[in-house]
C-alpha cells in the first residue's frame, strides 16, 4: 500500500455522499480519492470540479478490473450495497459503509463473512459511538453508577417526508426497503446496544405513517425493548418536523441516579444533565457540558473520529474499530425484530447482542 490511502467512492449522490467527500478531504496527507463508482443511476449532480477528471465505473466488478486503490467508501443504497461490500471484501479492500449498510441482517450477512475471511479493516458510518457523551454514559453503566437499571427513554425526530419529497429513493421499498427507522432511527439502536451494553430479549413495537405525507415506508413511530438486566428502553421517533430540522433526548433512570442527555444543544457539543442521590442535605447535581472545535465534513468532529480510527486499523492488520462487522449485523437483527413486531401487533422475543 503506497504511504496514502487510496480511496474509491461508491455512491456520489447519497445524501450524505458530498458530507463524506469533504470529511476525506481533511486528510490530504493520509487518503486521496483516485476512483469513482457514481451509483444511483450515474447520477453525478453533487460532484465536485476538484473531482470530475478521477475514472469512473459503472460496476464495481468494473471498478475492481481496471482501478488501483486500497480502500472503498460505500454510500450506495439498500439493494446495492451489500454485494457492493462483499465484492470489496473478496478483493482484499478496506471498506467503510454509510450506515444502515441493507435493508435487513440477511441481506448484509454475506458481506460480513466476506470481511472475517479476508481480514480487511471495517467501519461504518455510526458515528456517535464516538461522542464523549455517549462515552460516558457508556462508563457510567459499567461502573454501576445507575445502581440498577429501570429505563431509558428516547425520542428522535427530524424533517417530514415533504423535505426530500415521498419520490425520493429513502422512500422507494424497492430500493431501501424500509424506513424511518433503518436510515436514521438506526443510529438510537446502535447505541442502544453500546451504552446499555445488554442483550436485547424482546420488542415491542409499532411503526407506519403518521405525518401528513403519504409514502411507502414508515415515517416513524414507538418501539419498546425488553433488556436481559430486567430494564425497558422506549423509543419514539419520526420524520415529523414541518421544516430542515431535528431533536434527540435521552434519559436514563437507575435505582441511583438519572440523566438527562441533549446530544445537539446549541453551542456544545452535548450535555449531560445528572441528577444523583440526596444522603442528607445536598443532592448530587452536575451539568456537564463537552465542546470541540469545529470540523468540516459529514459528522464533524465524530466523522474525524470515525475516519481517524478506520486509518489506524488499515495501518495496524487484525485490529478493529469501534464499529464492527458484528455491531452493524446486529443493529440490523433489531430493526429486523422492530418490523417484525409492528407487522405481526405482537411483541417479538429475541438474543440481540455483538
Amino acid at each position: 500500500m503506497s504511504e496514502r490511502v487510496q480511496l474509491a467512492f461508491l455512491g456520489i449522490d447519497n445524501p450524505h455522499g458530498f458530507g463524506w467527500r469533504e470529511l476525506i478531504r481533511q486528510f490530504p496527507d493520509e487518503i486521496e480519492i483516485t476512483a469513482l463508482v457514481p451509483g444511483f443511476g450515474g447520477a453525478t449532480a453533487s460532484l465536485e470540479e476538484s473531482l470530475a477528471s478521477v475514472p469512473r465505473f459503472e460496476t464495481v466488478d468494473e471498478l475492481l478490473a481496471n482501478a488501483s486503490f486500497d480502500a472503498a467508501l460505500v454510500c450506495l443504497p439498500n439493494d446495492a450495497g451489500p454485494a457492493a461490500v462483499s465484492r470489496l471484501a473478496e478483493a482484499g479492500k478496506h471498506v467503510l459503509v454509510e450506515k444502515p449498510a441493507a435493508a435487513a441482517a440477511d441481506a448484509l450477512r454475506p458481506a460480513v463473512e466476506r470481511v472475517k475471511e479476508a481480514g480487511v479493516a471495517f467501519q461504518s458510518g455510526y458515528m456517535w459511538r464516538y461522542d464523549e457523551c455517549a462515552d460516558r454514559l457508556r462508563q457510567m453503566v459499567s461502573d454501576g453508577r445507575f445502581g440498577k437499571l429501570i429505563s431509558t427513554e428516547i425520542s428522535f425526530v427530524t424533517s417530514d417526508v415533504r423535505r426530500r419529497g415521498p419520490d425520493h429513493y429513502l422512500f422507494d421499498p424497492n430500493v431501501s426497503g424500509v424506513g424511518f427507522f433503518n436510515w436514521l432511527g438506526c443510529h438510537q439502536l446502535d447505541l442502544i446496544i453500546y451504552i446499555l451494553q445488554q442483550p436485547i430479549v424482546g420488542v415491542t413495537a409499532r411503526v407506519g405513517v403518521f405525518g401528513g405525507t403519504d409514502c411507502e415506508v414508515e415515517d416513524g413511530g414507538t418501539i419498546v425493548l425488553d433488556l436481559a438486566d430486567g430494564s425497558l428502553v422506549t423509543f419514539v421517533g419520526g420524520y415529523w418536523l414541518p421544516r430542515w430540522a431535528g431533536e434527540s433526548r435521552w434519559c436514563i433512570r437507575g435505582t441511583e441516579r438519572w440523566v438527562h442527555w441533549d446530544p445537539v444543544r446549541k453551542g456544545t457539543a452535548g450535555v449531560l444533565e445528572i441528577h444523583g442521590p440526596m444522603p442528607q442535605w445536598i443532592a448530587m447535581e452536575e451539568t456537564f457540558e463537552t465542546s470541540k472545535e469545529p470540523f468540516p465534513g459529514y459528522g464533524g468532529h465524530l466523522g474525524q473520529a470515525v475516519v481517524r480510527d478506520w486509518l489506524e486499523a488499515i495501518r495496524q492488520p487484525g485490529s478493529s474499530c469501534r464499529n464492527t462487522p458484528g455491531s452493524v449485523l446486529a443493529t440490523l437483527e433489531l430493526l429486523d425484530a422492530v418490523y417484525r413486531s409492528s407487522r405481526e401487533e405482537r411483541r417479538v422475543e429475541c438474543d440481540i447482542r455483538v
